[in-house]
This record gives structure tokens, sequence and C-alpha cells, in this order.
């Protein structure tokens, strides 16, 4: 992906007419790109920041059909989640794997009661399970979960889902969008809908952030798969319009490996809220998370509550032998569910459905809401049959090819250890870099495995454009480690800016703009 040639593509827009343009680059709108390139439909993705910036980028890293779904009765969402479960771990091995969980229980009657729902969701799961749930006596949950509390553990629930790294798989989807013909640029805000005599959207008006270019860019179908900012993207069609997303926020609290001490994950099935939260590996760290809580307004940095962060730590802390407190986070992170609001008023995203919604407006505007990370390829082939079916002939029928389409660095096994194993396929030319420059392989900070050469390559390959992208999502070292990741932020914008072109002043710029969005990652 090189943003230079993208932008040269759209350079003659007064005579291109693009069949799809897609707004927004997280899961939802970089999996239409790809889906609708993959159709051989002519498609622009304009981004306003990075490709996964909000909530893409900000999930618990499971690719899962939902338990606590089941337990609610939504049969259909679990049946139709777990089945691109399956597909994705297939189609995306490099990223997304299999992961045990355990659900210890205190109660006698928790262990069938939980073992029996659990063999529901291997059931719904059919040929794409990936192995089947057991009940285990409490021996056996100690010795796989050894820091667990052990006072009136009677045993646990062991089944299987998926994990991934979000942000990783986004870049992923984005270069495999590419390679099928689409166009996309990060940076680049839409700001107006363009309409013809008739009202119909016929294209839109965007800027480039980074030059302050502007462009009137025409399409045959706009689709609005913008996440929680789907609203701002409504209002432009439609000032007025009733708001289709009611936003929650989860947050993230990550921990040292100690404190799990485990390959296997947590899974705890009922908080005091009634909600499910999860402790789980995940780079060399524990991820403990999440919260759901209600919002009215949405932000790209949205920041957890103190609340939020003092719930995470109880509830975790009661079933960890060494609770952890707010001196042992070393990130917190929080993320927003564009969840399609309900038609009622209410208090609790509990009663929101994570079922993704189409909207067709008269205009001819495709807004899709809701959904989540794990659905993210059915949600866009779903969206393009509805931008089939409402083109009015303008686009030619055409099959979705997407449910075997390899993810771009598919390979089976890894290529290398951490941290180039989320390559995949791309390892070898990382590899290749290093060698005609061995101090790319120069560790960038002790508490991290990252180096220089993921750095050069994020900026080369994966169109990281700031400091930000780099350390937030080409990279996880924010996410991971806050304070590791301002330590090494000097090193890292210094060989952004060589790639770039880019002088000391912007450098400084980079850092401290870096600095205030990370500072919010840390709790002290």
């Amino acid at each position: 992906m090189n943003r230079l040639t993208f932008k040269q593509q759209i350079g003659n827009a007064a005579t291109v007419v693009w069949d799809i343009i897609v707004i927004g680059g997280g899961a939802t709108g970089l999996g239409i790109a790809m889906d609708a390139a993959q159709r051989g439909f002519r498609t622009l993705l304009l981004e306003q920041s990075d490709f996964a910036k909000g909530t893409s980028s900000r999930s618990t890293k499971l690719v899962h059909g939902g338990v606590r779904y089941l337990a609610q009765g939504d049969v259909g969402l679990v049946k139709e989640a777990l089945h691109e479960r399956g597909l994705l771990l297939a189609n995306a091995p490099h990223l997304a794997h299999d992961q045990e969980f355990i659900i210890p229980y205190y109660k006698w009657w928790q262990g069938p009661f939980y073992g029996i729902g659990l063999k529901l969701y291997d059931f719904l799961s059919g040929r794409l399970s990936l192995g089947p749930s057991r009940v285990v006596g409490k021996q056996k949950v100690i010795n796989a979960l050894p820091a667990i509390r052990r006072e009136g553990l009677k045993g646990g629930i062991v089944y299987h889902d998926g994990q991934f790294d979000d942000a990783r798989l986004a870049v992923n989807i984005a270069q495999t969008a590419a390679e099928k013909g689409a166009v996309l640029l990060n940076y680049f805000k839409v700001t107006s809908l363009r309409k013809a005599e008739d009202g119909r959207i016929n294209g839109v008006a965007a800027t480039d952030l980074e030059t302050g270019e502007t462009y009137e860019l025409q399409a045959k179908i706009v689709i609005n798969a913008t996440g929680v900012f789907a609203d701002d993207v409504l209002q432009m069609d439609k000032p007025g319009a009733r708001p289709t997303i009611r936003p929650s926020q989860g947050v993230h609290l990550v921990l040292d490996a100690s404190f799990l001490n485990s390959s296997s994950a947590l899974m705890i099935p009922k908080t005091a809220d009634g909600r499910v939260l999860f402790a789980l590996p995940w780079h060399g760290k524990v991820l403990v998370g999440t919260t759901d809580t209600p919002l009215n307004n949405h932000s790209l940095e949205p920041q957890a509550l103190d609340t939020e962060v003092q719930f995470i730590l109880q509830t975790a802390g009661s079933y960890l032998q060494k609770a952890p407190t707010r001196a042992d986070v070393l990130s917190v992170y929080a993320g927003l569910r564009p969840l399609a609001a309900p038609q009622k008023d209410t208090d609790s995203t509990k009663e929101i459905s994570r079922s993704h919604k189409i909207i067709t407006a008269a205009s001819g505007l495709i807004t899709i809401t809701g959904g989540k990370w794990t659905t993210f390829r059915k949600m866009a082939e779903d969206t393009v049959d509805v931008a089939i079916a409402s083109s009015g002939g303008g686009l030619a029928a055409a099959p979705c090819e997407t449910e075997h389409l390899h993810i771009h660095g598919y390979t089976t096994a890894p290529l290398a250890p951490a941290p180039l194993d989320v390559y995949g396929s791309d390892t070898n030319d990382i590899n290749a870099l290093i060698k005609s420059e061995p101090a790319l392989a120069e560790q960038l900070h002790p508490r991290l495995p990252y180096i220089k050469a993921q750095v050069v390559w994020a900026v080369r390959e994966e169109m990281a454009r700031t400091l930000d992208d780099v350390l937030s999502r080409r990279l996880r070292a924010l996410l991971l480690d806050a304070r590791a990741a301002i330590e090494m932020a000097p090193t890292v914008v210094a060989l952004v800016a060589a790639e770039l072109g880019k002088d000391k002043i912007w450098e400084q710029q980079q850092l401290d703009t870096f600095t205030d969005i990370a500072e919010n990652y840390l709790l002290d």
C-alpha cells in the first residue's frame, strides 16, 4: 500500500466515477472495500484518521460467537458469529488462532449449568468447531490456571474460542483490498455528500488532512461505515435525522503475565452487574476486560472512567490469588462499540442488539451499524448485496467470494518468532530488509520485543503516517505498556521522519501529540 500512488488514482476526479465509495476505515469499512473489490467493483475507501484508529483496534481481541448472547437467547447471532469465527481462523491463521478458556465454578450447580450451555455453543459451531467443551475437576483447573483463587473452587469448564490481533488484521484486510484493486486513503476526511438534482447521492467532497487539498469525488453508491460516527454522516444527508447509534464503552486493563501465569484464558461468566469478564494472555501480557458503559457521545480517543477501572480490578481480584492494583496496570484503553440504537430509550446496553443493521436512505446513502469484529466479513457481504440491489442496475450483480479468501499474510505456520510472527508471509521480506540494513534488527525497548525494522516496514508497506499509527496499531506498544511506548517514541519518530522526509519540527509535534494520547493510557 502506498498513499502517494493511491492519491494519484483519484487525481482525475472530474472524469472518474467510482462504483462504490466507502466512508470509514475500521473493520466494517475495510471488509466492505475488500468484498467490493473482490467482486470487481471500482472501490474507493476514505478514512478520516488511520485505519482501525477507533473501535476496531480497541477490542477484547476475541473472535467469538458470544457466550453471553446465547444466555440472552440470541441463537441466530451466535450461530452466525461461530460460523464466521471458523472462516476467519481459516483465512488468517497468522493472526487468528484457537484459544482455550476456563470457567471456574465455586458452586456445584454451576458445573452442569454452564456445561450444558457450552455444549449448545459447541453444537452451533458445527463443522467449524474448535474443539469440544468439557467439565474438569478442581486440580485440573489449578494446573491450567495456577493463579486462580482456590478457596471454595469446585471445578471448571474448558471451552474454545478464537483470539486475534485486531489492528494487525485491519491492516492485512486493507492490503487484501488493495491487491484486489481497491484504493484506500487514510487521513482523508469526507466533509459533505454530493447530490444530483433528484436528491440522489452521487459522490462526496473530501479533504486530504495532510495537505489541505480538497476533492469532489463521484460515485454510483456511497456507503457509510463509520461506526460510532455514522450519525455524523447521516446528518450530512439529512440534518436532524434520528440517531441510529448508541455508543457503549468497553475498557480493558493490561497487566504483567504473572497475574495469570497461563496460556489458558480465564472467563468469569457473571460479574456483579450480570456481565462477563475475561483475563487472557495476549502478546506476552494479560488483557482483562471488558466493561459495557452506555455513552451519549463519541470521540477518537475515549477515556476510561475510574468506576470502570475499579470494577475490573475488583472483579479480577476476586478470582485471582494476586489481586491487581492500579499500580500494576501497564496500560488502560477504551473503545466504543457502535451499537444500533434501540427503538425505545434504555440505560442498559445489554438490551441493545449486537446484530448489524443496514439502512438505505431515500437519497441512496447506505449505512451499516452495529455488528462486531467476528462478523465483519458477513457484514460486508450483506452491505455490498444491498448496494447492488439499490443501485438501479448501476452495479452489475456479482456473487460474494470472500468466504474462503485468504487474507494478506496468510500462512499456516509462523515463519519467525515474536515479534515478526504476526506478519505471516511478509516475514521473509522483513528479514530481507534486516539483512540489507543490519542496524534495523535493534530492539526498540527492553520491555517490549519490537525492532526498528518493523517501524520502517510500517511506513513503507502499511501506510503508517504518524508516530501514533506505528506505536498504537502497526506495533501494539501503546496498548501493551504505555510507559515503554512513551520511552521508545523518540527513537521511533526519528525512523518515521526519515522515511517520510519530515523535519525536526514535525518530529517534535509528533512526540507532543503522541505523549498527550499515551498519558490517557496510564492510570498514574
